[in-house]
């Protein structure tokens, strides 16, 4: 819709209550008129436009190039790398269709399961990454009757796929088993992840989105107290941390050795953030390893005193533990432990009471079984408040809350720390810096945060997610980083408008941490993933996501207005909201009926529109203004600005320009 100097501009007209393209939707899968559809439905979205509740596997961004026909005459999109491995007519045991079972084709592919059924009339396609199956189980024997007999697919994103098959010799269920455990579980059986396969060309390269040394200089590194180090160049003082580090010019190279050996993991106090003008820093780390004994290290102690007279409006420096104080008082007994106040000259110390990983895991089970597949609306808050799942984001919001107020209004350095330093502390120091840097508030902002934060400074992805790997019960699995994102999405409720991203940028994350389908989240530090090249070898998320900037924009950011705004949102039990747009999306009841994502990009329209037309009316007016200059320079002098209409007006366009 271009701007029209006759008729002006046209908003768009409002987006039905469904889209008349398709009819209705089961919210296991997605249907569609067509596989070669140009909607930006996603494939394992269970409604039929993009909005805040649906997945974002979305093969609008994703381009393919192969159409492959089924029996049926239908096709469906294959990736660049993508083969199908495996085809069976299989049952899809629905749970919001009612007792009978949905006939259908299943296709196996080494990326995803593709589940269309036989008759039209079942609007219903499954189309799910590999990289979401959790576990593959076999429920039913040969003697079970009805359609008891098949496969149970539990997935990484809330929900379950149940599929009855036949007993016939034709169809075993074992051959179908082990053709989803092999292409769903590649690290299981020594092959490739899928995105080492993925051949796809995009118009940016995500990975040059982030670039410590240039990100270190935005924050006004070097400077007289912090500098640009690259000792750790080939990962001899940490092999966990990345190769360029931020630390007090005032260290030397020897001493910074003597206090990896008395940090856990090797990980020693490092920079994060420093404020553009208080100088106060947010500094991150492991614990110290005292033990029972109390051990000390004064390289250790003089490390913090240095970063706490960096900053010379403070003469204290604080230091937050994430983890409950029983917690670390039991980290003693192996060998860890946390800072004396006796022994840290000015130091205050707070313990931030966040569970450990396994609680937490513990907790999103329980949000799974309240959300899938039976919602109980009668027991909904009961069954929310047993899960505690708020009272843990709440907890993780409430400690970066008071880290965000320490630096920010009592000028104050903090350092940061849980055990290893790689999980509660990336939820902190991420968290902190994004209420009060609103650079990372914006779409590329983000992306370097977590580049830096959760990426860089070695969060162990592989462990947490398991990519690949079928050991589903693994002591390490744990939702760390989804609980972030969680955090994130409650600071979005409470400055819907201080954001560049939407919601739907955060689902997209969310979902691309497990399809396995680019390279971003793979290993658990960035030596790691420099010895497999996965830079050289896969594509990165960031080029997916920027090659599509327009779907992931909020439209009611205003970048002149949030450029100086620091958060602090209300970290308060009663505030937290619970994530139905993404943990409730696989039940349609829990579907909102009107698309939020499609009145956004009516609205990014309108505004683009808007900007046009301002733009031209400036042109307009610097023209005139020019061509009475010439007129009347040999009569009159120019007029001030403020005494000048034309610019008076253009002022007044110029205020409705939004960035």
């Amino acid at each position: 819709m271009a701007f029209n100097r006759e008729r002006g501009f046209q908003a768009p007209p409002p987006p039905p209550a469904r889209d008349r393209n398709f009819q209705s939707v089961n919210s296991s899968g997605v249907g569609r008129k067509n596989s070669s559809s140009t909607s930006l439905s996603s494939p394992s979205s269970p409604s039929p436009s993009i909005d805040s509740s649906n997945s974002s596997i979305d093969q609008s961004l994703a381009v393919s190039s192969t159409c492959h026909g089924n029996q049926d005459g239908v096709g469906f999109t294959l990736l660049n790398g993508e083969t199908i491995e495996a085809a069976y007519d299989v049952s899809f045991l629905c749970p919001f269709s009612g007792s009978s079972p949905i006939n259908g084709s299943l296709k196996i592919t080494n990326y995803r399961l593709y589940f269309r059924p036989h008759k039209p009339e079942y609007p219903l396609i499954l189309d799910i990454p590999l990289g979401f199956v959790s576990r593959i189980e076999k429920f039913g024997g040969a003697r079970t009757p009805g359609d008891n007999y098949g496969l149970e697919i539990v997935c990484r994103d809330i929900r379950n796929l149940r599929f009855a098959l036949s007993r016939d010799v034709g169809q075993p269920r074992k051959d179908i088993f082990e053709a989803l455990n092999t292409n769903a579980f590649p690290i299981s059986y020594k092959n490739p992840l899928f995105c080492f396969k993925y051949r796809e060309q995009y118009h940016v390269n995500g990975w040059n989105v982030y670039d410590a040394v240039e990100e270190y200089k935005r924050m006004g590194l070097d400077n007289e107290s912090w500098t640009i180090s690259r000792i750790n160049e080939k990962y001899a003082l940490c092999d966990t941390y990345p190769q360029i580090l931020g630390l007090p010019s005032g260290i030397t190279n020897e001493e910074l050795f003597e206090v990896a050996k008395f940090r856990s993991r090797a990980r020693i106090p490092v920079l994060s953030w420093i404020h553009p003008r208080s100088m106060a820093t947010i500094t991150r780390c492991s614990q110290p390893l005292t033990g029972m004994g109390g051990k000390r290290s004064k390289e250790d102690e003089n490390l913090v005193s240095v970063i706490m007279e960096a900053n010379a409006q403070s003469h204290r420096i604080c230091i937050f533990d994430a983890r409950p104080k029983l917690n670390a008082v039991a980290n003693m007994g192996k060998g860890g432990g946390y800072e004396n106040e006796e022994h840290y000259i000015n130091a205050e110390f707070h313990f931030l009471d966040i569970q450990n990983i396994h609680v937490m895991r513990s907790s999103l089970g329980k949000v799974k079984d309240m959300c899938f597949p039976v919602i109980d609306d009668s027991r909904w808050l009961s069954n929310l408040e047993a899960t505690h799942w708020l009272d843990h984001v709440k907890q993780i919001l409430a400690g970066a809350v008071k880290i965000a107020d320490k630096v920010e209004n009592h000028k104050t350095s903090v350092i940061v720390h849980c055990s290893d330093g790689w999980d509660r502390t990336s939820q902190l120091t991420a968290l902190a810096m994004l209420l009060l840097d609103s650079y990372y508030r914006t779409l590329t902002g983000f992306q370097i945060l977590i580049e830096k934060e959760w990426l860089s400074f070695g969060h162990k992805f592989n462990d947490r997610i398991g990519h690949g790997d079928d050991k589903h019960n693994d002591a390490d699995r744990s939702p760390v980083f989804l609980q972030f994102i969680d955090c994130v999405w409650q600071v979005m409720q409470q400055f819907p408008n201080a954001f560049e991203f939407n919601e739907y940028f955060l689902t997209t994350i969310l979902d691309h941490l497990y399809s396995c389908l680019y390279g971003t989240f793979l290993y658990n530090s960035d030596k790691e993933r420099k010895e497999q090249k996965v830079k050289s070898r896969t594509k990165s998320l960031w080029s997916c996501i920027n090659s599509k900037r327009n779907l992931f924009l909020n439209s009611m950011y205003c970048a002149e207005l949030e450029r100086d705004l620091k958060l602090f949102p209300i970290a308060s039990i009663r505030y937290m909201k619970f994530w139905k747009g993404y943990y409730c999306r696989w039940n349609p009841r829990m579907r909102p009926q009107d698309s939020v994502h499609l009145r956004h990009a009516q609205i990014l329209t309108l505004r683009d529109q808007l900007q046009a037309k301002v733009d031209e009316l400036n042109r307009e007016l610097m023209e005139k203004s020019r061509r009475n200059g010439e007129q009347n320079s040999q009569q009159v002098t120019s007029p001030r600005k403020e005494e000048n209409p034309h610019s008076n007006i253009s002022s007044r366009m110029d205020s409705l320009n939004i960035v």
